[in-house]
């Protein structure tokens, strides 16, 4: 199968500036995950997704694609990712012919292994192309959430069992952004990567599954980064 591998990384962002390029373990965060992608496709088949001129080019000295810099209007805080990658996909479809599924890393998920991005890959092949996302166990059940309304607070759920015990309730999952597998016709039509029919893929690794959006985040990150390679 003929894949395409999107790596989204704007230039801004409020929580953590520069977070993209910002330095962990002696590197860039970005290359992280493209140093990931290369261990399983060609840089041909790489491509970063980037409205900054920096970000553009530490991706083009590791060789992947860079083909332009991304619209405004698809680099803005509402912009959605499904355009992001729709985007890239028909830009790469146009130059190189059809892909039968794009795989989405995002830049903050530095501790992402090869072994789960190869089985991500193996269940979207063996699951007729359905769309496939990387789960972990959800720390706070969906039953025991709330929301503030008019300073009291209200579950989420109208059903809610926030009396029971967590050995009582039905295990929850959150999806993690480690790796996102999907048909180009499936995010044209549904504009989103979970439906239905998504298979899940369940990472356990509470290290693998850390993702960078806060300074905590980077401190919690630098003491593992040496580990990884």
């Amino acid at each position: 199968m003929k894949y395409l591998v999107v790596i989204p990384a704007r230039g801004g962002s409020k929580r953590t500036p520069r977070k993209n390029i910002r330095p962990l373990g002696g590197k860039p965060l970005i290359n992280w995950s493209i140093h990931l992608a290369k261990k399983v496709f060609e840089p041909s088949e790489i491509l970063v997704t980037t409205d900054d001129k920096e970000i553009a080019a530490i991706a083009q000295n590791e060789s992947v694609l860079v083909p332009w810099l991304r619209p405004q209007i698809l680099s803005t805080d509402s912009a959605k990712s499904s355009d992001v990658i729709i985007h890239a996909i028909d830009w790469y479809e146009k130059e190189n012919g059809l892909i039968d599924g794009a795989i989405l890393l995002q830049p903050t998920s530095p501790f992402r292994s090869e072994k789960t991005l190869r089985d991500a890959i193996e269940l979207f092949e063996k699951n007729n192309q359905k769309s496939v996302v990387t789960v972990s166990l959800s720390n706070s059940h969906p039953s025991w959430c709330f929301k503030i309304e008019d300073n009291r607070l209200v579950p989420f759920l109208s059903n809610n069992h926030s009396d029971r015990r967590s050995q009582g309730l039905d295990k929850s999952f959150s999806v993690n952004g480690l790796v996102y597998i999907i048909s180009p016709s499936e995010i044209r039509q549904n504009q989103n990567f979970v439906g239905p029919d998504t298979i899940p893929l369940l990472v356990s690794s509470e290290k693998e599954a850390i993702d960078i959006d806060s300074e905590f985040d980077f401190k919690l990150a630098s003491h593992f980064c040496t580990e990884q390679e």
